[in-house]
């Protein structure tokens, strides 16, 4: 088993005491599991976050390894956007950053929404919400 990206989606579970997610997360680190985010997710987190809620939400956010937006994962998060619009697809450009930083890192991609990441390759553990 790799280690994992935790989507956006996860880290607000968790943040708002959502079991699920709580579990998950106690669960990696028993399994002495990595556990990182994009930066794409530090900031969507941040944008959403409320100011009484910053000193947990930044606890969180740096217990967890924060992994860059660097010229290959934009390359690629630009060719998937690129080659799904293509297709009728559309994939949103922070999706495409944060599966281009699993996929180029070998991580599996923890989500609560597996259809946001639509990516032969791309390994993907749903968790549910």
């Amino acid at each position: 088993m790799s280690d994992y990206l935790l989507d956006t989606n996860i880290l607000i579970l968790a943040l708002r005491g959502h079991s699920g997610a709580l579990d998950f997360l106690l669960a990696l680190e028993r399994e002495e599991k990595r556990a990182f985010i994009s930066v794409v997710t530090r900031a969507e987190v941040l944008a959403g976050m409320h100011p009484h809620e910053e000193p947990r939400t930044l606890e969180l956010l740096n217990a967890l390894g924060n992994l860059p937006v660097d010229g290959d994962v934009a390359d690629r998060a630009g060719r998937w956007v690129y080659q799904y619009a293509r297709q009728g697809v559309q994939l949103s450009l922070p999706d495409a950053l944060i599966a281009a930083t699993a996929f180029l890192h070998n991580l599996t991609l923890v989500t609560t929404n597996p259809r946001h990441f639509p990516i032969p390759g791309l390994q993907v553990q749903p968790l549910g919400a």
